[in-house]
């Protein structure tokens, strides 16, 4: 956890916290989403965390992606913003947050795929075959998602 956000926590305890964040779509050569399955709900949601102190959203996005998937990537495309009540969300700790999610996207991406502790499994998906568990705050970027892709939500 970012020292931020434990300083934070130990001030405020559970109480909504305002939490800005970055995560990104990696597309693979077929055009398939990499999604990773959370430990800490078992819900599937994309690479991404939250910002420190100083961090632009690009070097966010870039540093989670390296943490929770040994992936590095230079290009980056906005994909969208996200916030409001659908990103309100309640951790199994306990920890109430009210998420603002910097969402970028790209297909170009190098090294070795390998997930850390945060997650328990990595898997490419077909954008119309997304899981219906996802992570209550990425359903709204999945749903915009298949939006722009033409699936149906």
């Amino acid at each position: 956890m970012l020292n931020y956000i434990t300083r934070m926590r130990s001030r405020i305890g559970h109480d909504p916290l305002l939490l800005c964040g970055a995560s990104i779509i990696l597309y693979n050569a077929s055009q398939q989403v990499l999604m990773l399955n959370r430990s800490d709900n078992g819900c599937w949601c994309f690479p991404g965390g939250a910002m420190e102190l100083g961090e632009t959203t690009e070097e966010v996005v870039r540093r989670e992606l390296l943490e929770e998937t040994g992936l590095a990537v230079d290009e980056l495309q906005t994909f969208g913003v996200f916030s409001g009540e659908e990103l309100h969300y309640v951790y199994p700790n306990g920890d109430e947050v009210y998420i603002v999610d910097v969402v970028y996207t790209s297909d170009q991406f190098r090294g070795e795929l390998a997930i850390n502790e945060e997650s328990r499994a990595y898997r490419f998906f077909d954008i119309a075959d997304i899981p219906a568990e996802i992570s209550p705050p990425v359903v709204p970027v999945v749903e915009e998602l298949k939006r722009r892709h033409g699936v149906t939500v």
